[in-house]
């Protein structure tokens, strides 16, 4: 498998001209970018939230709920064409820019051990909202990536990642991000 190349980023998400392979960025906490889409629907006068479960080969939080779509920008590419590239790859979605409601940007940082290894995440991720009303097995998913989507009510997802209940990797700080009015931009 080839190495990921990712750009280097000052404070602001902003390469700094530097690029470094995922693999040195994650064992040294380096600064880079994500892209996080969250797939929301309407069913029954509710909002839903897709979330996938993380295949248990991942390098970090195997086996986890985690956002509909994310992942890492490659060297010399953007937020929003990079999230469109992981929605066709994970999910078989394609989608056009403006179909992306931006919520937001989030630089957070946190070490683990996954496999054995330090895992040293560090990233700012812009944040985007997609409306789509498709069911959970309509979605052509990348096996290598994630076992499983699933929609949950987003209200009670947010209790589930508060309390714990579902095994999951994600932040309720980004889930409230997403849930902020942006109901209001359903197409």
């Amino acid at each position: 498998m080839a190495k990921e190349i990712l750009d280097i980023v000052d404070d602001n998400g902003q390469p700094t001209g530097e690029v470094i392979d995922r693999v040195t960025a994650h064992r040294e906490g380096i600064l880079h970018r994500t892209s996080h889409v969250w797939l929301v629907r309407m069913k029954d006068s509710r909002l839903q939230v897709l979330l996938q479960k993380r295949s248990e080969e991942k390098d970090s939080y195997p086996g986890c709920y985690d956002i509909s779509s994310a992942g890492h920008i490659p060297a010399g590419v953007d937020f929003v064409p990079s999230a469109l590239r992981e929605l066709k790859e994970e999910l078989g979605v394609e989608v056009q820019a403006e179909d992306l409601v931006y919520c937001g940007q989030r630089k957070f940082h946190f070490e683990e051990i996954f496999h054995g290894e330090r895992f040293k995440d560090n990233q700012i991720s812009n944040v985007y909202l997609l409306w789509m009303d498709r069911e959970a097995e309509e979605f052509q998913i990348q096996k290598e990536e994630l076992s499983e989507v699933r929609w949950f009510d987003f209200e009670e997802c947010i209790e589930d990642v508060k309390n714990g209940t579902i095994p999951n990797c994600i932040y309720v700080e980004e889930l409230e991000m997403v849930g902020k009015d942006n109901h209001k931009t359903q197409k």
